[in-house]
């Protein structure tokens, strides 16, 4: 038996992803659970294995093509006999066992409705007594019964456009003479009212292709607009957004398509950006005392088996600043108009990859000990490094470090990572003129840059976060004293 295994939903509301690469190839036997393909969603890199045991027939997808959620990616014989009651044998119609593994197969990824389906009752259609309801992708699929609305009789107010706008957008505005029945709706420019004629993977479409919905009118069943709707007004010479689609390289460029990774971050840093006022200072910090304790801790028999860094002290400080001033540790809640500060730290690393920037976090970091916490932060970077870091990894951060040292960097203005309120910059450490006691001497220097969102954190408390985070880097002592 042949079989299509469909890409998941491997993170909560996605809906595309690309191959990156193959770990098997036509003619290879295969066996349930193994890991067949590395894909790159908005977030990360994951693995797939395959639900059965079996002999690759086909890839349907090339490395480096991006699929949509519920799309077949490869193709399996399970060698499974045909029998009675399944396609190509003697019954003619599938058995009970493969209806079940059917059914199970398709509550891994929900088959999306046509194009142009309608709520079962709506427009006067009929609506089944027991039905398979598609739900969000990712959650499978539920089995309910669709229960048609009562239609009520005609009414006789008139299409008032002013005393009764909602009829005038149902029946279109009053006339005199009677209106013909028409399948298609008055062509409307409303766009809640484009967006409820489209469904979301055609809006998804639209909005990847640059159209403009509004200027479309359907050609689907009750006047939706469908996927050739869309393709075909990029077809259109007069759309200007076919000047972008069709755009070459010029002699000398390179065009790189905005994808995966660096596309969420793009759209995240722009988000952020736009929506925290940001602020930030600057504090240079003798770090001397801070690189001796680096250099006394790798001889501890505690870290033989982690790296210590100057990152890791600057963590601890992170993390010992943020008990002694909670509110740093927060975000803003626009819908509820809350702040939420959070009594717990998911300690945010910003991570460089071939692929984009990342931004994991350690789980529940106040609750390490410094051993417990160098091994985390080695973990995470590691797992940054190869592209393995998964959604869940990069998910609920409250405060972020982003170590622009390791670049050579002194200091510079960091965006916040959305829903957090603060992220530190840690500077490259150098040799600097300091005055000590009166004198000059030459010390290990570093500069920190604090960058907090303005709603939430006043100057005072930046101010307050950044001096004592940087007295423990000062004085190593401090965190003992104040933990």
């Amino acid at each position: 038996m042949r079989r299509e295994f469909k890409l998941p939903d491997v993170g909560e509301g996605l809906t595309e992803a690309e191959i990156v690469r193959w770990h098997v190839r036509p003619g290879d036997e295969v066996k349930v659970n193994q890991i067949i393909v590395e894909i790159e969603t908005a977030k990360s890199i994951v693995e797939l294995p395959i639900p059965w045991n079996g002999q690759v027939a086909d890839l349907l997808a090339d490395e480096g093509q991006t699929v949509d959620v519920g799309g077949p990616i490869i193709a399996v014989e399970t060698g499974e006999p045909s029998e009675p009651g399944e396609p190509g044998g003697p019954g003619g119609s599938a058995g009970a066992a493969d209806q079940q593994a059917a059914a199970l197969a398709e509550d891994l990824v929900p088959t999306p409705p046509a194009e142009g389906a309608v709520e079962p009752g709506a427009h006067g259609s009929p609506a089944p007594k027991e039905e398979r309801q598609a739900v969000l992708v990712g959650y499978g699929v539920k089995t309910g019964a669709a229960r048609r609305r009562t239609r009520r009789a005609p009414s006789t107010i008139p299409a008032d456009p002013v005393a009764n706008p909602s009829r005038v957008e149902l029946e279109g505005p009053p006339s005199t003479a009677p209106q013909p029945p028409s399948e298609q709706p008055p062509a409307s420019t409303d766009p809640a009212r484009v967006a409820a004629l489209a469904k979301p993977p055609v809006r998804k479409l639209a909005k990847d292709l640059g159209v403009d919905l509004t200027t479309l009118t359907g050609t689907g069943p009750h006047g939706s607009i469908t996927r050739e709707d869309v393709h075909a007004a990029t077809a259109q010479p007069s759309q200007p957004q076919q000047q972008a689609a069709t755009a070459r390289p010029q002699a000398g460029e390179e065009r790189i398509p905005v994808k995966g990774v660096r596309k969420m971050t793009a759209q995240a840093m722009v988000a952020s950006a736009f929506t925290a006022p940001h602020v930030t200072e600057f504090l240079q910090v003798d770090v001397t005392e801070t690189m001796d304790a680096v250099k006394r801790l790798r001889a501890l028999p505690d870290f033989a088996e982690v790296k210590v860094s100057p990152l890791l002290l600057v963590a601890k400080a992170v993390l010992t600043a943020a008990r002694r001033h909670p509110m740093i540790n927060s975000s803003w809640d626009e819908a509820a108009q809350e702040i939420v500060v959070k009594h717990y730290v998911n300690l945010g690393i910003a991570a460089a990859t071939p692929r984009g920037l990342v931004v994991p976090n350690v789980k529940n970091a106040h609750e390490l000990t410094l051993p417990g916490l160098a091994a985390e932060l080695g973990k995470l970077t590691e797992t940054a490094r190869a592209g393995r870091t998964q959604p869940a990894e990069m998910a609920g951060g409250t405060i972020t470090i982003t170590n622009v040292g390791v670049f050579g960097v002194d200091a510079g203005t960091p965006i916040l990572n959305p829903g957090e309120s603060a992220i530190l910059a840690f500077g490259q450490v150098r040799d600097m003129p300091w005055v000590v006691d009166g004198a000059l001497a030459v010390r290990k220097v570093t500069t920190l840059a604090l960058s907090f969102d303005h709603r939430v954190v006043d100057g005072e408390l930046g101010s307050l976060f950044l001096r004592d985070v940087g007295a423990m880097l000062e004085d190593p002592l401090r965190m003992l004293a104040w933990s």
